[in-house]
């Protein structure tokens, strides 16, 4: 952009150049036009009336040039912009300006093209992504909905023995914390994508936070026969607790939905020197290094199968979370061996 403005400022002197080599040009010419009348004749009227004419004329050849400039150089990208900008305020983001020179001569007007093909260009992605965003939500509240109704239905037959009834009142407490888990991913996900001021950061105690998360999951790790090996440095650090907390909740409990019975987490806490490193390593079902690339992404859900249950949120809320507190965080997996995440913070 710098050698674009360079370029622009060079153009610039050359305009006022020309146009004072052009005024220049035109006072010598009414001189010497003048000097020449003076030799021929000393008649007063006939010099002045002469002299009117030939500056009505140099001034419409002026004006003619300066018409002539104006149309090309100003006025005809002002329409190419205008038409553009006006379709783009108008929700079509396929907009593409083709500046007038090569890049090497750009003016202010490519730039601003350049400028606004870029603009169209994201307004046109964030559409897309707007636009499957909803349709993934809409498809995500589409089946608990639809097993709510279902089983409310049939909770109302009277005829329903106990154990029948127990079992479909435990559906219905299922699936609506599905639906309010979900409605409460893409709440927290939009609030951190559009929020222009964050939580105030806070001297927390990392080691505890995450001790606390992982004890919400002692029943299922249990249940499942899961091993916990659990490593912590004692970790103090400025940061904003609800959000290490997303990223703590999420991650282990992705590592117990998906390693099976008998398995093995090993969740770590490390400090070394100005990094905080948090680690939660599976003996899970692994990803492929396709389905890898794609795992921070909404609504993406690495079980295709889905036998488990998810929204496919919860990594992209980790993901925007960590990129909030300016944080990285990496995943390396093998296919039926496991897999590893790794959250690196800067104290």
């Amino acid at each position: 952009m710098k050698q674009k403005t360079k370029i622009n400022k060079r153009k610039a002197w050359v305009g006022v150049v020309s146009f004072f080599l052009l005024v220049a040009i035109i006072m010598q010419i009414t001189i010497l036009t003048y000097d020449f009348i003076i030799e021929k004749t000393d008649n007063v009227a006939l010099i002045a009336v002469l002299i009117l004419v030939l500056i009505a004329i140099l001034s419409t050849v002026i004006t003619l040039i300066d018409y002539i400039r104006r149309k090309v150089m100003i006025e005809r990208p002002v329409r190419k912009i205008l038409s553009a900008t006006g379709r783009i305020a108008k929700g079509d983001f396929s907009v593409r300006l083709v500046p007038n020179h090569s890049y090497d001569k750009y003016d202010e007007f490519d730039v601003i093209m350049e400028d606004i093909n870029v603009l169209a260009q994201e307004l046109g992605k964030n559409e897309v992504l707007k636009t499957d965003f909803v349709s993934n939500v809409s498809h995500e509240l589409k089946t608990p909905l639809a097993i709510i109704q279902s089983y409310a239905k049939s909770l109302q037959n009277e005829n329903l023995d106990s154990e029948t009834r127990q079992k479909y009142a435990n559906t219905l407490v299922s699936a609506s914390k599905r639906l309010s888990d979900l409605v409460s991913n893409v709440l927290i996900l939009n609030k951190l994508e559009n929020q222009g001021i964050k939580p105030q950061s806070e001297k927390t105690n990392v080691t505890e936070l995450l001790a606390q998360t992982v004890l919400q999951y002692e029943e299922v790790l249990e249940n499942k026969n899961i091993d916990l090996v659990c490593d912590f440095d004692d970790v103090v650090m400025q940061t904003i607790p609800s959000y290490l907390e997303i990223v703590f909740a999420n991650l282990v409990s992705n590592a117990t939905k998906f390693t099976p019975e008998n398995g093995e987490i090993n969740v770590k806490l490390k400090q070394e020197n100005e990094k905080i490193i948090f680690s939660v390593k599976d003996t899970g079902c692994g990803i492929s290094s396709e389905v890898g690339s794609r795992i921070f992404e909404k609504f993406f859900q690495a079980d295709s199968s889905h036998s488990q249950q998810g929204n496919g949120l919860g990594l992209a809320l980790v993901k925007k979370v960590v990129d909030n507190l300016g944080g990285e965080i990496s995943v390396s997996s093998q296919l039926g061996k496991g897999t590893t995440f790794v959250v690196t913070f800067f104290n």
